[in-house]
């Protein structure tokens, strides 16, 4: 039935994923809307069960996949090239980069830039258990410490993981550009039956609710942007335009493709977030924030083995839950729609470049971001007028902040808009980049894809933000909160067999290596005892020494990959 019902809409997918899918985004709008108060208190209940009895879970393997990613680099598996064996990179190292960027973390650097530093700044998350007091030097140490956790090495490790093994077993073992095929060392062909199905289902409703919730925090922070330049209100129908606005554009890019739409958008906004984050720098206190910086990622260096196993045990204040938590179940939501769009982008790449380039780099970019922009949030409460711990921790404006802190910069009007933009243009690369991603997954392979297909997916991306924003029975921020922990769980689950399988297939693909080969030695006797051999019989005294000496040459190192004759 399925098929038949496939083939009279001319969809070129497989059925029973993208019907799947499909139907669990059906009915959760429908049961959102017709059942607002059951649900809205079924997922509360199960968040907070969440957040209480499992937060360890995602601190502790988080930071087990940033170990196993480093250890993968450095190990033989390193030299692995995703792809054929002589086949260059396809994308130069600037390109790269910036679909790296757009696609994978921009719109999270607009939205916390300001709130993240500011929050911790004025309610110190150690303030309870290390006597921190807020708005003071040591809060704002402290601060730095936490949002560079949050948004640089960790973060960075959700993407990088799934990204590399779909790298590896789509560009490698040509295997289908799914979750599914991750699994493959694990499950054989049964990535094709029921099983690998199920797991692609959840694979696509998860990224698409990701995404989504990612819209639905973008459109509050270009609401509360236009209501500070433009004097628009905040309200839901002002939220449900903008959402309508971001997917309506994300269509015509999906239309576009990736060369001509996703590629040529991530490029302009890049630059234009260097501009933004290079203005920021000169306007403010250029030399107190550079010194910050450096400073901050001295200290972020030296306490990263205690913040990444902390789980605040002893003071048990519930910090971590609505703020470590509540990202590594976001992030890693989304982390198979931004593994798969890496993957696509970063054929012919080695093992280690990938690890280095995928964490390091966006990593390092987003350290420099949340330096200056911290730090000169900082420089406004310590020295200059203040105001934004009102805005973001007293009125709990955090959509708000980014704009409460243009407020203190030269044409802020001007500077304030091209912000906007930038927000409209992160959330528009990674709504398209999403549906382009989904119709992958469900397709099973990335030509000769309808464009229905792909509009669907962005069209259910922004319905299930306006669900979310608007008719679900808490807040808008809250709603959105609770949800995404939820969903973000059976990826954390997926994340230690994932590791497990590339672990196989690389060892699988490459084989063992030899045993080491050294030259060997004869045999050291003390002098006394190597004289009185000498003058007896039954003793070959050529085959004992006095002093080392080797009893023959080095072999000579070579390639154990190439064939000798």
């Amino acid at each position: 039935m399925l098929t038949r019902f496939h083939d009279l809409l001319r969809l070129r997918t497989s059925p029973a994923v993208f019907f799947g899918a499909a139907a669990v985004i059906i009915l959760f709008v429908v049961t959102t809307v017709a059942f607002t108060d059951p649900l809205d208190a079924a997922v509360t209940a199960a968040s907070d069960w969440l957040y209480t009895n499992l937060g360890w879970f995602y601190i502790f393997g988080l930071t087990l996949f940033l170990l196993f990613l480093i250890l993968i680099a450095i190990s033989r598996f390193g030299r692995v090239r995703l792809g054929p064996d002589e086949e260059p990179p396809e994308h130069s190292g600037l390109t790269w980069f910036g679909m790296l960027f757009a696609a994978g973390i921009g719109s999270i650097l607009m939205f916390w830039g300001v709130a993240e530093p500011v929050s911790h700044f004025g309610n110190p998350p150690r303030g309870p258990s290390l006597g921190v007091e807020a708005e003071t030097t040591a809060a704002a140490v402290d601060a730095m410490n936490f949002t560079f956790y949050h948004f640089t090495l960790h973060t960075w490790a959700i993407f990088t993981l799934p990204a590399l093994c779909f790298a590896y077993f789509i560009h490698k073992r040509n295997l289908p550009p799914r979750v599914s095929s991750i699994f493959q060392p694990i499950l054989g062909d049964r990535i094709h039956g029921p099983v690998g199905k199920f797991i692609d289902v959840v694979a696509i409703v998860g990224t698409v609710f990701g995404v989504a919730v990612s819209v639905g925090l973008g459109a509050l922070q270009i609401n509360g942007g236009l209501s500070r330049v433009l004097d628009v209100d905040e309200s839901a129908m002002w939220q449900l335009i903008i959402i309508g606005v971001v997917g309506g554009t994300a269509m015509i890019s999906v239309s576009l493709g990736l060369d001509r739409g996703i590629k040529v958008i991530s490029n302009v906004n890049v630059w234009m977030a260097v501009g933004l984050l290079v203005f920021i720098l000169i306007a403010g206190p250029t030399l107190f924030v550079l010194e910050g910086t450096i400073e901050s990622a001295g200290r972020y260096v030296m306490n990263l083995p205690e913040l990444a196993l902390w789980n605040n045990a002893y003071a048990d204040t519930g910090w971590q839950d609505s703020w470590t938590v509540f990202y590594w179940a976001w992030t890693i939501s989304w982390s198979p729609f931004v593994g798969i769009f890496i993957a696509r982008i970063s054929k012919g790449r080695t093992v280690r470049e990938f690890v280095a380039g995928v964490l390091g780099i966006p990593a390092g970019f987003s350290l420099l971001w949340f330096g200056i922009f911290g730090h000169s949030a900082f420089d406004i409460e310590l020295n200059g007028e203040g105001g934004l711990v009102q805005t973001v921790v007293e009125e709990e404006d955090i959509p708000g902040a980014l704009f409460a802190f243009l407020e203190h910069y030269p044409a802020t009007t001007f500077i304030s808009v091209i912000a906007i933009i930038l927000v409209v243009v992160f959330f528009i690369t990674a709504v398209d980049s999403a549906a382009l991603v989904a119709d992958t997954m469900a397709n099973g392979h990335d030509d000769f894809n309808p464009l229905g297909q792909r509009i669907f997916w962005a069209i259910a991306i922004a319905v299930i933000s306006a669900t979310l924003l608007v008719f679900s029975g808490s807040g808008g921020l809250e709603a959105l909160e609770k949800t995404i922990v939820l969903v973000g769980l059976p990826f954390f689950v997926m994340g230690y067999f994932q590791m497990y399988a590339l672990y196989r297939g690389l060892r699988e693909d490459t084989s063992e290596l030899p045993v080491m080969r050294t030259r060997s030695w004869k045999k050291v006797l003390p002098p006394k005892e190597h004289r009185r051999r000498q003058g007896e019989h039954g003793h070959n005294a050529a085959e004992v020494v006095v002093e080392p000496e080797a009893a023959d040459q080095p072999p000579v190192r070579r390639d154990p990959y190439i064939d000798q004759d």
